[in-house]
């Protein structure tokens, strides 16, 4: 097991059907189909179930606020506005940003299937939740899969002293032979704004250099502070170039340019909240299949061969084991599934406070 089988009394376990079926129920009180209700769950506990804690189901609150302010459309009418065999454009009416995710790496996932590869951009939706969510779908058809999506402006880009750009995630997964799929699921950022959000609740300051004052420039650790208008986050690669901080601000815009621009969507300092109305996030999905390249066996022994090598390279002395990119998150789902999910107190105690003004069942 990755995980230890006891967590601290900050948090409490939960099994995870327990789970799914709660957030589900949560959803369909506030009149979400059941189909979508399940899409999103299933979304958010991937994310806690895989140790993304950060974008799980303490993000539960998030999702209820923008539907009871009317800034998430729980009946969308998602159509496609411009299509090929290949591509294909959806405007997804103000949508739970996870049901248009779905929508929209399925349709390209059909496409790859028909054509080679599928290529889908979504406009007019909402937070996604987590990237890898997209790309696993297409690596369980085993396909090559790459999800990207805008974000409300968190970051500042280098050089800049001011919440501008999205923390822009990207997500790529390839299928490995008898092994675990290659996963890649990153912010473009130092960190997303969920972990500090995480660190807010706990009441800690952040770990590292991952924000800067607005008003100062300077590096700061309180994690109020940076998710107030006085703090920003810093790019992949943090405050300097010499750092290589220029290299997560390039990776944000290329994720501007895909998802947002590219799809008549709005990019970084003009992407909405969850709770803001018409917050206009655009999605990037493209689905690949290897078969039309060469032989798709042959290119998941290849991952294996790629992936065993990268675990058996010379280890740094301070290193015990070299990661591939998604094991460890296989490892910890394997792992709560058997023990269950475990939930922060605070969230805990705000679900069931959510549940108890809905009517629905505590956990």
């Amino acid at each position: 097991m990755f995980e230890k089988t006891t967590v601290d009394e900050n948090y409490i376990r939960v099994p995870r059907d327990k789970l799914f079926n709660f957030v589900v129920e949560v959803f369909k009180r506030l009149d979400v189909p059941e189909e979508d209700a399940k899409i999103v769950a299933d979304n958010l506990i991937m994310a806690d179930m895989r140790g993304i804690e950060s974008h799980g189901v303490q993000r539960l609150k998030r999702y209820v606020d923008g539907i009871e302010k009317g800034a998430v459309n729980v009946h969308p009418n998602i159509k496609v506005v411009k299509e090929s065999p290949v591509f294909a454009v959806l405007d997804a009416d103000e949508a739970l940003g996870q049901v248009a995710g779905y929508r929209g790496m399925k349709l390209a996932i059909e496409k790859a299937k028909n054509t080679g590869v599928g290529i889908v951009g979504v406009r007019n939706s909402n937070h996604y939740g987590i990237a890898g969510y997209y790309a696993y779908m297409a690596v369980k058809e085993d396909l090559v899969g790459i999800s990207m999506t805008t974000s409300r402006p968190l970051v500042a880009h280098t050089g800049a002293m001011e919440k501008f750009m999205g923390t822009s995630p990207i997500a790529v997964g390839a299928p490995v032979e008898n092994d675990y799929p290659f996963l890649l699921d990153m912010a473009t950022s130092v960190v997303p704004s969920g972990k500090v959000e995480v660190y807010r609740r706990k009441n800690k300051p952040v770990p590292g250099e991952w924000a800067i004052s607005t008003e100062t420039g300077e590096v700061i650790y309180d994690p109020n502070e940076i998710l107030s208008p006085r703090g920003t986050i810093l790019p992949l690669g943090g405050l300097r170039e010499i750092t290589g901080g220029h290299k997560g601000y390039g990776l944000s815009a290329v994720v501007d340019i895909l998802a947002g621009i590219l799809n008549g969507a709005t990019w970084s300092r003009h992407v909405g909240g969850t709770s803001d109305k018409h917050s206009d996030v655009g999605h990037f999905f493209m689905a690949i299949d290897p078969g039309a390249f060469g032989d798709k066996e042959e290119f998941k022994k290849n991952m294996k061969k790629f992936v065993d090598e990268l675990r058996n390279a010379k280890k740094h002395p301070k290193f015990k084991r070299i990661w591939v990119h998604g094991e460890k998150g296989f490892l910890t789902y394997e792992t709560r599934l058997k023990l269950g999910v475990p939930i922060y107190r605070k969230v805990y105690e705000e679900m069931n406070e959510i549940a108890k003004r809905l009517g629905v069942p505590t956990l």
